[in-house]
């Protein structure tokens, strides 16, 4: 593996960066909205306890993001993205090993922080490569962001074929094998990764990491991704135990995350030239405001108590498409407006405050919705509270203009 790679293959570095995001959010991350069902039937947890799970792994979400800046001074950002890959598969085999609500909880919060390391150092990572490649820095933001679309699709579809497995063996604790099918396969994905990814840093001479810009000066960029933190992730929790009170069979279940995760996939060039057009706010309140429409949705058809037939499930079909296609989109917009204004010394501190905003909001978004989702309105009136938090978000983004200084 030449130290050109990253130089000669942009793009077969930024897919390879694409698997860590994929092991960070959409296996660590999204795999529990789809075993959340199974898991809350077979643990008999509310709503609020299989909310919590998520803003377990939220709360070491943001604990990463904060400790990120330090860890990174003392280690080679390709070398902090390999490790933390490997941690969080091992986590996520770990989750597998017990049935007990307060050790599945810190195995959450721990893979929080390795999710948060792992997206840190490959946002700096992809930021760089988009500076040695300039006239595809968007696209390559995208392929970066569209990785746990990777992710989702391997979670809908392994703990679908394991679940229907173990049913024939009369397994007990049947999700659990499938913790241990996703440990397994993304410590595949990190080591894959590993001979690209190594090769960028190697163009590019080492970077005192400087603090960011005062905060002052991108304060609506930061409340609009906050708002952004508290929206999705409910829906991302919630939805395919919506769609389970819905009637949906287990298998249409899987298709909706697999076709979700696939419309994540293929969101990489669909705003690669919005990322790369707009040096503010704009990419994220029109994200934010698509994303929002979305979310609503499925919530607003449950309300109406509209009788199941072939045009809502086209409905809510088109809305995890939507949804699909947009989300990461949003967070690929923080990590764009970091590189368009700010120098690259700053870009380390100005990523770890994007994430760690968003893991504030994620904290309170699932345990928020459960609470409500517990109480008298159901699953469909959290999902409305976080489709209006994605709409005012989309609203505050609009304030945000490009930073003076760079």
């Amino acid at each position: 593996m030449t130290p050109l790679f990253s130089n000669k293959h942009p793009f077969l570095t930024a897919i390879s960066l694409a698997l860590g995001s994929a092991i960070a959010l959409g296996l660590a991350r999204f795999s529990y909205g789809l075993l959340l069902p199974v898991m809350r039937e077979d643990l008999s947890w509310s709503y609020v306890v299989a909310g919590s799970m998520n803003t377990a792994n939220a709360v070491g979400y943001l604990l990463g993001a904060l400790s990120s800046p330090m860890l990174m001074r003392r280690v080679p950002a390709p070398l902090f993205f390999i490790g933390t890959s490997l941690l969080t598969a091992f986590l996520l085999w770990l989750s597998g090993s017990t049935f007990e609500t307060e050790w599945l909880f810190l195995i959450r919060v721990l893979a929080g922080i390795s999710s948060a390391w792992i997206f840190v150092a490959g946002g700096v990572l992809v930021a760089r490569l988009g500076r040695m490649h300039p006239q595809d820095s968007g696209l390559l933001l995208g392929i970066y962001y569209a990785g746990p679309g990777l992710g989702i699709v391997l979670s809908s579809l392994i703990p679908y074929f394991l679940d229907h497995w173990q049913q024939d063996q009369a397994r007990e604790h049947a999700w659990q094998l499938a913790w241990y099918a996703l440990g397994f396969l993304a410590g595949i994905l990190a080591l894959i990764s590993y001979l690209p990814i190594r090769s960028i840093t190697a163009e590019q001479a080492q970077t005192t990491i400087q603090q960011p810009s005062r905060f002052v000066t991108y304060s609506p960029m930061l409340a609009a991704y906050f708002m952004f933190g508290v929206g999705y992730i409910g829906y991302m929790t919630f939805v395919v135990a919506l769609l389970a009170q819905l009637g949906f069979s287990e298998f249409i279940l899987h298709l909706f995350y697999a076709i979700l995760g696939l419309a994540v996939m293929a969101s990489s060039r669909l705003w690669a030239k919005m990322l790369d057009r707009f040096k503010g706010g704009e990419s994220l309140a029109i994200l934010n405001t698509i994303l929002g429409l979305a979310c609503l949705l499925p919530a607003v058809l449950m309300v109406m108590e509209i009788e199941l037939n072939a045009l809502v499930t086209s409905l809510i079909f088109i809305s995890g498409i939507v949804f699909g296609a947009v989300f990461l989109s949003a967070v690929a917009s923080t990590t764009a407006f970091v590189k368009h204004n700010m120098p690259e010394q700053q870009w380390v501190g100005g990523i770890t405050v994007f994430t760690s905003i968003f893991a504030a909001g994620q904290i309170i978004g699932p345990t928020v919705t459960g609470w409500i989702s517990d109480g008298r309105g159901g699953l469909a009136q959290g999902l409305i509270l976080s489709g209006c938090a994605l709409l005012l978000g989309g609203l505050i983004a609009l304030k945000q203009k490009p930073l003076i200084e760079k």
